[in-house]
């Protein structure tokens, strides 16, 4: 599924969360969302998702509205995770993740498909062994893993995921950026917010550089990472390099 954004412009009171934001997201392609705090990544997220109308501007998904769409559509084809929040009820997480299915079984749809998605997710997460264990005695990131696997279960054309690598270490960061290359790779859409350059430089095929509600640049990561951009944007000066053919940018020293 391709998604496009055209113009969106979103602000409250004399707030402008964005400013005349386009971008299109297609199948098979990893693309990151990065930027300082406060630069508009999590807004334009939910906005892809459908789950925040902007102020200007239109989202079209394959060139559809989303009041053009059958109402189970986007359920059953997108997944958003969002950053990670408290879960309200003291579920275990083989409970947690099947929540990822519940748009399957609506609209009287048979999921028959359901317990399979369920058991592949917590394998790509790395959560098996965490499958009976309730959800408030995990730690942070056994939860941030947890949420992830709850979005791959849906098993839709479209990820959305919002700093999935915020609270992991750096075995689980890598992990499931691996997960969402791998995803890209076999036909999905692929949405990602990173703070971690070095993560979006190495695995992304485009990235979408945002400041202040604007884009600042777009392109390839090498395109995007410049150092250029990286004075402008997070005021920092990068170290760079390679390794087995890929770029990499380390934040190195705070400028002013």
């Amino acid at each position: 599924m391709r998604i496009t954004a055209d113009k969106l412009t979103e602000t409250i009171g004399d707030a402008t969360l964005l400013h005349e934001v386009s971008v299109a997201a297609v199948t098979g392609e990893l693309l990151g969302l990065v930027g300082p705090n406060g630069a508009g990544k999590s807004t334009l997220l939910r906005a892809l998702a459908g789950l925040r109308d902007c102020t200007g501007g239109q989202v079209r998904y394959d060139g559809r509205l989303r009041s053009e769409l059958p109402p189970y559509q986007l359920p059953q084809q997108l997944a958003y995770l969002a950053q990670r929040g408290p879960v309200a009820w003291p579920l275990t997480v083989e409970r947690l993740v099947a929540l990822g299915r519940l748009p399957h079984q609506s609209f009287g749809a048979q999921d028959t498909q359901g317990q399979a998605a369920v058991d592949a997710a917590l394998v790509d997460t790395d959560t098996v062994h965490l499958r009976h264990r309730v959800v408030d005695t995990l730690s942070g990131g056994e939860l941030a893993r947890a949420l992830l696997a709850r979005a791959l279960a849906v098993g839709g054309a479209v990820l959305l995921a919002d700093e999935p690598v915020a609270e992991l270490d750096p075995y689980h960061q890598l992990q499931v950026m691996e997960i969402l290359r791998a995803r890209a790779d076999s036909g999905q859409t692929v949405v990602v917010v990173l703070h971690e350059i070095t993560l979006a430089a190495r695995f992304c095929d485009r990235l979408l550089l945002l400041d202040r509600g604007s884009v600042a640049a777009a392109g390839s990561p090498a395109n995007v990472l410049t150092d250029e951009h990286l004075h402008a944007t997070y005021r920092v000066r990068a170290l760079r390099g390679e390794r087995s053919g890929s770029q990499y940018v380390l934040p190195w020293q705070r400028l002013g």
